[in-house]
């Protein structure tokens, strides 16, 4: 019997035998005292990676940008960003809910950017009629795509130009680093942290492609962790002995970063094996996320699609797109038999 190749989200990763051996031998303390050493030493090590000053420990992405956002503005200010950004579509309306702060959100630009012209004429004046603009926040990646290194520089400093504050969502960080390095020929580390240098704090997810159980790391300045600590011990964050779930994360830094392309290139195989059914329109993968749309005559079978690869114990999701995502838990195997079962579906 074939094993589930599961291509929902690559949150949906295993610990391996090494990773667990490595949370099992973690140093512990109490993570509330500051005092577990393996969740210091995941901090001090991002935070160097990057180019910050500290970092903070914190149960998910999600929790991350929220304490980022509530660090960088106040009750009544306002942030600017995209509207598929995770930190505003896809997490409860965390900002507006628990700290009133309101977003502003922008339409994308094809590329997945946001126009500089849009990001200037939202930039609210100096007046008691509006919220006070504090924030421009962005993500990279964003849905799988690379955001261009020359826009982010130019969309920081519009941003700093205007006295704004800048959060960059890398839960994917490293994917974006993986394909930037293919474009300029530097190592993955080193532009994680040319990405990560443009803005003033940047959120990094473990438990996506670099395979840990849990976890998020937020970066930025001494002060702006001092308040996100804040407000993670406000939202429930604060974890005892999180070294055995911090280890995991180190050891994802020191041995998942390079395995990233692996994923790209399955990824890249999976679309090119797609793009040959009429009924589909395959959008060609940045990194390892491939979305596809059905052709119109056949939208309404999307759900029917879905059930399909399940029966041939496939997993995917369609939401709002048919969305393929590869990872540590996919092999080229796995690659084949959905490609080989989208055909079968279609008659191909």
């Amino acid at each position: 019997m074939n094993t589930i190749a599961d291509l929902r989200s690559d949150t949906v990763t295993r610990p391996t035998a090494a990773m667990r051996a490595a949370m099992m031998a973690a140093p512990l303390g109490d993570d509330v005292f500051g005092d577990d050493p393996s969740v210091v030493a995941l901090q001090d090590k991002l935070a160097t990676m990057l180019g910050f000053e500290a970092a903070l420990f914190v149960t998910s992405g999600t929790q991350s940008n929220l304490c980022a956002i509530l660090s960088h503005c106040q009750r009544g200010d306002e942030y600017i960003v995209g509207q598929f950004a995770h930190c505003y579509r896809w997490e409860g309306g965390g900002a507006a809910v628990f700290g009133s702060v309101q977003p502003q959100p922008l339409t994308h630009q094809a590329d997945g950017t946001l126009s500089l012209a849009d990001i200037a004429a939202a930039i609210k004046p100096d007046d008691a009629h509006f919220a006070r603009t504090r924030l421009l926040a962005l993500e990279n990646t964003l849905g799988g795509k690379l955001i261009p290194y020359d826009y982010l520089v130019q969309a920081t400093e519009l941003a700093k130009a205007h006295g704004l504050q800048t959060h960059l969502d890398g839960a994917r960080l490293f994917n974006a680093a993986t394909v930037q390095a293919t474009l300029t020929g530097g190592t993955v580390q080193a532009e994680a942290r040319r990405i990560a240098q443009s803005f003033d704090s940047v959120s990094v997810c473990f438990s996506k492609g670099l395979g840990a159980p849990v976890g998020s790391v937020l970066c930025g300045s001494r002060d702006l962790i001092a308040r996100a600590h804040r407000v993670r011990k406000m939202a429930g964050g604060g974890m005892r002995q999180a070294g055995i779930l911090a280890a995991a994360a180190s050891y994802a830094l020191d041995h998942h970063v390079a395995r990233l392309a692996d994923d790209h290139a399955l990824a890249k195989r999976l679309a090119e094996g797609l793009g040959d059914i009429a009924e589909l329109v395959v959008e060609p993968p940045h990194s390892n996320i491939v979305f596809v749309d059905l052709t119109e005559t056949v939208r309404p079978r999307a759900e029917e699609l879905i059930a399909f690869l399940k029966s041939r114990q496939i997993l995917i999701t369609g939401l709002y797109r048919l969305r393929f995502v590869t990872h540590l838990d996919v092999n080229a195997d796995d690659i084949d038999r959905t490609i080989a079962a989208v055909h079968d579906f279609f008659g191909g």
